[in-house]
């Protein structure tokens, strides 16, 4: 309502020294079901409105008043002089009042007394609806909150005691690919010691040649040692530059096969020791702690994500366009799941794309380290786009999720963990992830 109309109303009826009261915190001013023929104008203080249900156990909060707000609104002009709801001071307050025996002041320029007071009517049923609205807004916040850290409590449960079992299976794979390894190249050195050479290439680097390297290498191949195409593009995987001839090439298809020999070695021991660290992640799930003490690359750690999703992206043309990125402070293995989670996603989305594209770009932005992942696979509606990094969520049946939705759940978490965040977008030409990661100072601030 208009200030000055108001401010009048205050001025005339509220500005006697005789009817104001001072109420200690804690003190009763309007009992429910009780006599009530005033109006109340709260001066100062902070009041609260409870409504006591039929059955008379449980109470409610149905409002709160402070200064400039009015109580005894419904029983003082619906004229049942009978209150509607307690009132309790919350702090002390400085009420003023009018009741039932207060005269209209200027009766003839204004009208009667509920005619003056109307606007005020109006105006205090919206602002308590108002505050009503905020404050249930808040109550359900806070319950999404609960329900959320109860669910995550649950999963930690959950996730700690198949972290348990999956350590064993994880330490008899790596203890046995060691062992494999040193058997198969004690046995090579016997029987093809000139082979040496690739498998070592293949031991030491693995793929580390994108596609569009690989086709580029091998054209090259192909014309300089008169070889066909798929020979000279294994080879080029095989060794992605330099002279050829300093490796053994009796037989071409020996070499790839030898070289393929030392690569899944290398993949066994790279996804064995990514294993652990994930297992570890996993028993996280329900903890708000996490261990961030390594100095790290980014972009280090998505091409880590690239090699251990080789099988699942033979199909896929990836384009990583790397910027020049600062050291971050995070855990390598929870870096790797986050892209690995998100490209394995969009893996497994663009499996009928004829085509399938995944774009991946690094950059730094105002202390954040931006990564964007986009793939051209089809549009996630709006619905699941809010449900997307829900723990309970999956719209697969299988994959690195297990049908459980906890891969981008767990994207989500530990991201929050670092203070960074995650955003999709989505049309029916592209779905991108945007990843935001703090960078530190020196001072190990952010």
């Amino acid at each position: 309502m208009n200030q000055d109309k108001l401010q009048r109303l205050i001025d005339a009826y509220f500005s006697q020294p005789e009817r104001r009261v001072v109420i200690p915190a804690g003190e009763t001013i309007l009992e429910q079901g009780a006599d009530n023929d005033r109006l109340y104008y709260v001066c100062s203080g902070e009041l609260e409105g409870f409504y006591l249900e039929e059955n008379g156990e449980s109470q409610v909060k149905v409002f709160s008043a402070s200064e400039g707000a009015f109580i005894g609104v419904h029983s003082f002009f619906s004229e049942t002089l009978i209150a509607s709801s307690t009132v309790v001071s919350k702090t002390e307050s400085e009420l003023s009042w009018i009741d039932s025996t207060t005269t209209a002041i200027e009766l003839e320029r204004y009208g009667p007394l509920t005619a003056q007071f109307t606007p005020i009517i109006v105006n205090e049923l919206s602002r308590r609806q108002r505050r009503a609205m905020h404050e249930s807004i808040e109550k359900e916040k806070a319950l999404q909150k609960l329900y959320s850290a109860e669910q995550m409590t649950t999963l930690g449960q959950l996730a700690a005691g198949i972290a348990h079992e999956l350590n064993n299976a994880v330490g008899v794979l790596s203890s046995k690919t060691e062992r494999l390894q040193s058997i198969i190249l004690e046995l090579l050195e016997e029987i093809h010691p000139e082979a040496s050479s690739f498998v070592d290439q293949g031991l030491i680097n693995g793929q580390n040649i994108s596609s569009s390297e690989v086709r580029k290498r091998g054209r090259e191949l192909e014309v300089s040692y008169g070889i066909d195409r798929d020979t000279a593009r294994e080879l080029a995987r095989a060794v992605p530059e330099g002279d050829l001839s300093q490796f053994w090439l009796k037989s071409p298809e020996q070499a790839v096969r030898y070289w393929n020999i030392g690569r899944d070695l290398h993949d066994m021991r790279l996804a064995a020791r990514h294993s652990v660290g994930i297992v570890r992640s996993v028993k996280q799930l329900g903890r708000t702690d996490i261990d961030t003490d390594e100095i790290l690359d980014v972009n280090d750690s998505i091409n880590k994500a690239l090699v251990l999703l080789q099988s699942d992206l033979r199909r896929v043309s990836v384009h990583l366009s790397p910027a020049a990125m600062p050291m971050v402070k995070a855990s390598a293995t929870e870096l790797v799941q986050i892209w690995a989670n998100i490209i394995k996603n969009a893996s497994d989305a663009m499996e009928k794309v004829q085509e399938p594209e995944i774009e991946i770009s690094t950059r730094v932005s105002n202390r954040f380290v931006l990564v964007t992942i986009a793939n051209n696979g089809p549009e996630i509606d709006e619905a699941t786009r809010r449900k997307i990094f829900q723990p309970n969520f999956t719209t697969k049946k299988g994959g690195l999720s297990f049908g459980l939705g906890l891969g981008l759940a767990i994207v989500k978490r530990i991201l929050s963990g670092y203070g960074g965040s995650i955003a999709v977008k989505s049309n029916q030409e592209k779905t991108i992830f945007r990843i935001k990661l703090p960078v530190e100072d020196g001072h190990g601030k952010a």
